[in-house]
């Protein structure tokens, strides 16, 4: 029997035949380790209403169901509006701008490497910690699990992945090809990774689905259950997604039950954001969000608040519901404090123990904060994009109040009513924002070239800047498979099209840290009958001219061709690829550059 198979066999009712034979040939022990497992899961783009404990009548989700029956379900939990800020919060226990992340996609979701995660904390206490999923906090080195504590990875470094049957994923630096759909995959990955862990020794498993993310690309057979009934292919796509997903959340925790895990294992739930639906489809399109405002990429109560859900046999109180506000800079101190971990860094969040374990826990007042717009990148802004949350009232850009209690919906703005309060919980805001941004301003991470650990640097047309008429594109039709729209700005962009005249280009900047000699490749594909055109390769003053091969290219294909090799000494340079003579009617289209040392 094959590990990778492992969860499968568990979908085939055999697990008790696997787990079996496996205490008793790994002679683990009966007793319960002295400090706890930790199963993390979260969702991609999951709703507030994506289930059916939310009165949602379209979609069965029986597993998500039984953990939130059997945990501490906080209702009013908060996260970031978009992915990458809300999983730097979660590892980091900050707010996601102290380290470096402020959105999605061209750099700003690079996680600054001097801070300091969970899983490095985790790992020097004697945990095994593993990544199974989607990581979205930098594509380069340090910015990587494997460099930020976690000691097995098995998943994607970007915010978005095409491919999801049969995916080429990444496991600890390398290619890693797998058979099936890629939420039974990683749902397999997390669970040899628990079952291998031996001799008491505990582990962090760390499970960040892509599911129900785009493209909305699922197995026909959870499909069929949601056609024909009026609710649009979109919303049908994400439902069937959200299916799989709940039957493979089952299969985790029959393994834990069966293999003896359980009682001695926290098992958090949660999404990293709310849905996403009108920005890309009408309101056919939109799907069921229990009541709640608005979506992804806002900060009102749709985009930002999730369900959370937290499972400790014995420890925490079962089938609890907690109303008091929390958020995602609460879950690292929360299980470092579980797991009588010190932490080794200052925190914005605070441990949510009490809530967990005592079933009249004493609290405190606070107010949480957001602050997110995509407006505002360039140059960071207390507003729009900004609230204050107390336990009752929510404040939203300076002009807007509302009494959740009364009006979760947020549809009835309180602020000309209540002018003291809104000025009160505007001016904590502002003191708030001033703190993130030391002198006003932030920059972007140069893209770091030269580590001995990682001596190949690919780098992608999205962290950098297109000059001219160059548009990004890529497949983000709801199957993956088509070719939809153009991104001026990169967001979400797999390659670089429309690439006309000498006037296009592209730049990144990127830091040298050591001398030596740079082998220099770039990804390309070429119009058949424009090959030809001369495009320099520049790194500061120095660069590599070549004419885009003739022979060598194959229609539709992606090829990496050798454009040379530089000598290069540490610093901060600009890297630019740009055509100086064209040769047909259109250059090349452009899907990376590749830097090596050599």
């Amino acid at each position: 029997m094959k590990l990778s198979n492992f969860g499968r066999f568990i979908k085939n009712s055999c697990l008790s035949l696997l787990i079996l034979p496996w205490l008793a040939h790994t002679g683990a022990p009966a007793q319960q380790t002295q400090r706890p497992n930790v199963l993390f899961i979260m969702a991609d783009d999951m709703g507030f209403g994506d289930i059916r404990m939310a009165g949602n009548p379209n979609i069965h989700t029986p597993n998500l169901d039984q953990l939130s029956g059997e945990s501490v379900n906080f209702t009013n939990f908060y996260v970031s509006p978009v992915c990458a800020p809300t999983r730097a919060s979660l590892l980091t226990g900050k707010y996601a701008q102290r380290v470096g992340v402020l959105s999605v996609t061209n750099g700003y979701e690079t996680l600054n490497p001097e801070a300091t995660t969970i899983a490095e904390m985790m790992a020097a206490a004697g945990y095994r910690t593993g990544l199974f999923g989607k990581w979205h906090l930098g594509e380069n080195y340090p910015s990587l699990p494997n460099a930020q504590g976690f000691q097995e990875f098995v998943g994607f470094r970007t915010g978005h992945f095409d491919n999801y049957f049969d995916p080429v994923l990444e496991r600890n630096g390398e290619p890693y090809p797998t058979k099936g759909y890629i939420t039974d995959v990683l749902t397999d990955e997390a669970i040899t990774f628990m079952k291998e862990s031996k001799n008491g020794e505990p582990f962090f498993c760390y499970l960040p689905f892509n599911a129900p993310h785009t493209p909305l690309d699922v197995p026909g057979k959870y499909l069929v259950r949601h056609q024909n009934k009026g609710l649009g292919e979109r919303v049908e796509r994400v439902y069937a997604m959200m299916e799989n997903l709940d039957e493979n959340v089952g299969f985790l925790l029959n393994f834990l039950h069966e293999s003896g895990l359980e009682k001695n294992t926290i098992v958090i739930f949660l999404s990293d954001n709310g849905p996403i639906d009108k920005f890309r489809g009408g309101p056919e399109d939109w799907r069921f969000n229990a009541g709640l405002r608005d979506q992804k990429f806002t900060v009102y109560e749709g985009g930002i608040r999730t369900r959370f859900f937290a499972r400790w046999p014995g420890h925490f109180v079962p089938n609890r519901t907690v109303g008091i506000i929390a958020a995602h800079i609460d879950v690292m101190p929360t299980l470092l404090d579980l797991c009588e971990i010190q932490p080794t860094s200052s925190v914005d969040g605070v441990s949510l123990k009490p809530l967990l374990t005592e079933a009249k826990p004493e609290w405190f007042e606070r107010t949480l904060f957001q602050n997110y717009s995509l407006q505002n990148l360039a140059g960071p802004a207390p507003y729009p994009g900004g609230i204050a949350r107390t336990q009752r009232y929510k404040m939203v850009n300076g002009n807007e109040l509302y009494d959740l209690e009364k009006d979760p919906g947020e549809k009835e703005n309180l602020a000309a009513g209540q002018p003291h309060l809104l000025a009160q919980l505007d001016q904590q805001y502002r003191a708030w924002w001033s703190t993130l941004f030391p002198g006003g301003s932030f920059s972007i991470r140069p893209i770091s070239i030269g580590h001995d650990e990682s001596k190949k640097v690919r780098i992608t047309p999205h962290l950098g800047r297109a000059q001219g008429r160059l548009e990004y594109t890529g497949f983000r039709g709801l199957y993956g498979k088509e070719k939809v729209g153009v991104h001026p700005s990169g967001v979400d962009g797999d390659w670089l099209a429309h690439w006309l005249s000498v006037n296009e280009s592209v730049t990144w900047e990127i830091e040298v840290v050591e001398t030596g000699d740079y082998e220099v490749s770039i990804d390309i594909r070429c119009p058949h009958g424009n090959e030809g055109s001369l495009v320099r390769v520049s790194i500061g003053e120095k660069y590599l001219e070549s004419k885009v091969p003739v022979a060598d290219l194959k229609v539709g294909e992606w090829k990496e061709v050798n454009w040379g090799s530089l000598r290069l000494v540490p610093g901060k340079y600009r890297l630019r690829v740009q055509a100086t003579e064209v040769a047909g009617e259109e250059v090349m289209e452009l899907g990376s550059v590749v830097i090596r040392k050599q």
